[in-house]
């Protein structure tokens, strides 16, 4: 926790310079992936829901969910996921990239660990609920499999959490970058959606704001805000 009195480097100011209006993207076009339709959805959110384990559903959240949660979580606490870590990984052509300048999709890829939270789904809410988490997390068919139930170290012992993560292999899947390339990808990355930038500094200012502290991200914030720097 020795970093968190520490300035965040990553601003608003240097979110909005990076910012530019860019046209809708299409990553089942680019990739030739199969969207999901309702049904699918439907199908896959009975999938998961047939997994469960006893108690509560409680949703790992790690990144976006943080700040943009899909439900209005019953109840919320911290988790430390073992064997996961957060990654910028994931190649994206849309929402926060183009074709022609990629960005870069926060996932859990296997080793390390990670703290975040575990939202809790109020059980009335649970089907409504997993069809908009998979609506968001696995829109396409090649996708669909990225879900786990994970053990969790909670405050009253491990649990089983839902968490959306990087397949082991895809056309998209980047595992071969730096901090320091990931940094440089994420400073000019923008898509429809906003900026990679803006994704990066609002998952850090929300682990912030819980007390959660992730050396990786906090060091990649500082890459990021030096990389702008360096643009102008």
């Amino acid at each position: 926790m020795q970093d968190m009195d520490k300035e965040l480097h990553l601003t608003e100011e240097h979110v909005s310079r990076v910012f530019r209006d860019v046209p809708e993207g299409d990553d089942a076009a680019h990739w030739g992936w199969t969207r999901l339709d309702e049904a699918g959805i439907a199908a896959k959110a009975q999938e998961i829901l047939a997994q469960r384990p006893e108690g509560p559903i409680e949703v790992f959240a790690y990144g976006s969910l943080l700040w943009k949660p899909e439900f209005r979580p019953a109840a919320s606490r911290p988790g430390r996921a073992i064997g996961w870590h957060r990654a910028f990984c994931i190649e994206l052509t849309s929402w926060r990239g183009t074709p022609e300048a990629p960005g870069l999709m926060m996932a859990l890829m296997p080793g390390g660990d990670c703290t975040a939270l575990l939202q809790e789904i109020d059980e009335a809410e649970v089907v409504p609920a997993l069809e908009a988490l998979v609506r968001r997390e696995m829109p396409f068919a090649e996708l669909a499999e990225s879900y786990a139930w994970i053990e969790v170290e909670a405050d009253k012992g491990p649990v089983q959490a839902l968490t959306f993560y990087a397949p082991p292999k895809g056309q998209d899947l980047r595992r071969d970058l730096s901090l320091d390339q990931t940094a440089a990808i994420i400073a000019r990355a923008c898509g429809h959606a906003g900026s990679n930038a803006e994704y990066l500094h609002r998952t850090v200012t929300a682990l912030a704001a819980q007390g959660i502290h992730d050396a990786n991200l906090w060091r990649l914030q500082q890459l990021v805000a030096a990389e702008i720097d360096a643009l102008d």
